[in-house]
């Protein structure tokens, strides 16, 4: 199989596991209290501490990459 066919399939089959996982009411909890804990709606900024400001935007980036990959807006 062409490498680029088979990363394309692990792609899909995972985006479906996503889907699984987050689809059920228990699983749309998880995934608000997710975007809550991960700084959707809110800065990641932390006056005078650089690393505590990168740190938020790595949760953030999760957050992000869940809804990429969910395809939320």
């Amino acid at each position: 199989m062409d490498h680029n066919k088979e990363v394309q399939k692990k792609i899909k089959q995972l985006r479906e596991d996503y889907k699984i996982t987050f689809g059920s009411d228990e699983g749309k909890r998880v995934l608000e209290d997710i975007f809550i804990r991960c700084h959707e709606s809110s800065t990641t900024f932390s006056k005078g501490d650089s690393h505590e400001s990168a740190f938020f935007e790595g949760q953030r980036s999760i957050m992000v990459f869940i809804k990429s990959i969910l395809k939320i807006k």
